[in-house]
């Protein structure tokens, strides 16, 4: 007698959560090229006072501390969206184990880093914005720091289950800064420019729901998906559907925030608003 092997088709929902993934590295990497770009290419021609036109307090002339956090936050950037798409994706990790291995070391490391960086940029050099927001980041970074621990420790331990459960969830939080500058184009879109904050300021009510929302709302739509892997077609599908929404939605915000703000910025130092 012949041996049938069944093999398991993707489902509705793990098709949705491909696609919400790609779209999500594709601006990701967008993010990247700008910083890499803008940043480095002013870098290198002795040019760092055009960091203070796009952040709050860029290159300042007798900061060390605080030019070296500026630095090392916006490289943590660059290396965090690269090694985080090279980590979830599962080819790599099962062909090319060693550099799925080094690429989560160096994601460990630059989460710490940034996490704290970000903190310092927040608390003691100070940037735009009300306590209500620096509260909504800080949370990011300790949540950072919490899944980043415990990513580490599941992996030491060997329970690898429970490593991917927290990789996703640090790759989430990792990526809170990204999700709030979508987030806000999408809202400037929607709008047609600023409502509910002060440009000027950079206060207000939409602004400090902005800042909780990047962590709170990518980690509860992360435990609905882990919980429909497991459960019936009607709940898998209605996650399929909100996955679609949520990836039509951020797409839109990505290219808001390309067109009005990297591409801009790449081509001339200024944003397009």
């Amino acid at each position: 007698m012949g041996t049938t092997v069944f093999i398991e088709r993707p489902s509705s929902v793990q098709w949705a959560a491909k696609l919400w993934f790609i779209v999500a590295v594709g601006g990701q990497l967008m993010l990247a090229v700008y910083v890499a770009w803008f940043y480095g290419s002013t870098a290198l021609h002795g040019r760092t006072d055009a960091w203070s036109r796009v952040l709050t307090r860029g290159y300042v002339a007798g900061d060390p501390a605080g030019n070296f956090a500026v630095i090392g936050h916006l490289a943590g950037a660059v290396i965090l969206i690269t090694c985080g798409a090279i980590l979830l994706v599962p080819q790599v990790r099962d062909r090319v184990p060693a550099l799925h291995r080094w690429a989560g070391r160096i994601y460990l490391l630059s989460a710490y880093a940034g996490s704290l960086t970000g903190l310092y940029l927040t608390w003691i050099r100070g940037t735009r914005g009300d306590l209500s927001q620096f509260i909504g980041g800080s949370l990011n970074a300790v949540l950072i720091i919490v899944c980043a621990t415990l990513a580490l420790r599941s992996a030491i331990a060997r329970r690898f289950a429970a490593h991917r459960r927290w990789v996703l969830r640090l790759y989430l939080m990792v990526s809170a800064s990204w999700f709030y500058r979508v987030a806000l184009f999408l809202w400037l879109l929607v709008h047609h420019g600023p409502a509910g904050f002060d440009p000027e300021t950079f206060r207000g009510p939409t602004l400090t729901v902005l800042s909780f929302a990047n962590s709170v709302v990518p980690l509860a739509v992360l435990e609905l998906y882990l919980r429909a892997q497991s459960a019936g077609a009607p709940f898998r599908l209605s996650m399929a559907a909100i996955l679609l929404v949520l990836t039509v939605a951020m797409g839109a915000g990505i290219f808001a925030a390309t067109v009005e703000m990297w591409l801009p910025i790449i081509r001339t130092g200024h944003p397009n608003f």
